[in-house]
């Protein structure tokens, strides 16, 4: 099996996705490197679980290449299933076994010996602070609970990359804290990880590289930092309710806005000419405060709601 440190861990270049006459994934293309958080983007049916299915194998691609440790999904889908970690976006526990079973069984899929598998079920157990919930079926779990025992079991195969769709969608803030450390020793024990996401905290945390797909399409690709750098700059003036003066003169200069209800959010580099602005068009009011990953998102992707 290909193993070179320089091969790509995933390829991915101009794939489609079509079902019937409706285009889902569109030219997207992107590379993840060994040892990488890679982060994909977008809002709701934006294309981004059809793109991993593809990726995993579940869904085949239209056209395009789509390659995992260098090979082809298509045609080599058993080396290549046998090296990766697969967390849902739904749950897919058996109700109908422990936590431990539930492992245990996961593990039979990869031929792993039962004393190894114990050993590895309890080491997991450990890890995801769940050992005291062994016996316990899946309907005395918590959704932070499910959710660790997802992931724990995503990679008792020891995989060479784990495969994260929506890991903390639907969490109290404690379970996704603690979900966010696990992830976080798994990164620095140098897993590959490709992770879908909504929380932008959370690609801004653990994305080395990301890419914000809409409509299917790649909008934007790069670091988190150098993203929001190029997309918005520095810093974020928030303006309740402007007057019709502040964005003409914001045309006139050149500067970046955008329109959110009744605010304006004014985006720069230098502070002091947004500060500037504020005292000159509202020196009643205005929040001032560093831009985000989630100002570029909603730049590219827009504001509106989306069912």
């Amino acid at each position: 099996m290909e193993r070179d440190s320089q091969t790509p861990v995933i390829e991915v270049e101009a794939a489609r996705k079509d079902y019937g006459p409706v285009r889902a994934v569109d030219d997207v293309s992107f590379v993840v490197r060994r040892g990488e958080c890679f982060g994909l983007l977008g809002p709701n049916g934006a294309g981004k679980t059809t793109t991993i299915r593809m990726i995993y194998g579940f869904s085949p691609r239209t056209s395009g290449l789509v390659r995992v440790f260098g090979l082809d999904i298509a045609t080599h889908f058993r080396r290549i299933r046998s090296r990766l970690g697969v967390c849902q976006q739904g749950n897919t526990l058996d109700p109908d076994l422990s936590v431990l079973e539930n492992l245990l069984v996961f593990a039979g899929y990869f031929r792993i010996p039962r004393r190894e598998a114990l050993a590895r079920a309890g080491e997991l157990l450990a890890f995801f602070a769940l050992e005291g919930k062994k016996r316990f079926q899946y309907e005395e779990l918590s959704g932070g609970m499910a959710r660790r025992l997802m992931l724990a079991r995503a990679i008792m195969n020891r995989p060479d990359l784990l495969i994260l769709d929506e890991p903390t969608t639907g969490l109290d803030p404690q379970s996704r804290n603690t979900l966010w450390d696990r992830l976080l020793d798994l990164k620095r024990q140098g897993l590959t990880i490709l992770l879908t996401t909504h929380a932008m905290e959370e690609a801004e945390r653990f994305c080395d590289r990301l890419c914000i797909i809409d409509h299917g399409k790649v909008a934007a690709g790069g670091d988190p930092a150098g993203l929001v750098a190029a997309s918005v700059g520095r810093h974020v003036l928030e303006v309740e309710s402007p007057g019709a003066d502040l964005p003409a003169y914001l045309t006139a200069e050149g500067l970046r806005f955008d329109r959110s209800g009744r605010r304006l959010l004014i985006y720069g580099e230098d502070r002091a000419t947004l500060l500037a602005i504020r005292d000159r068009f509202c020196p009643e009011g205005g929040y001032f405060r560093p831009a985000t990953l989630e100002d570029v998102f909603l730049r590219l992707t827009g504001r509106e709601l989306r069912e």
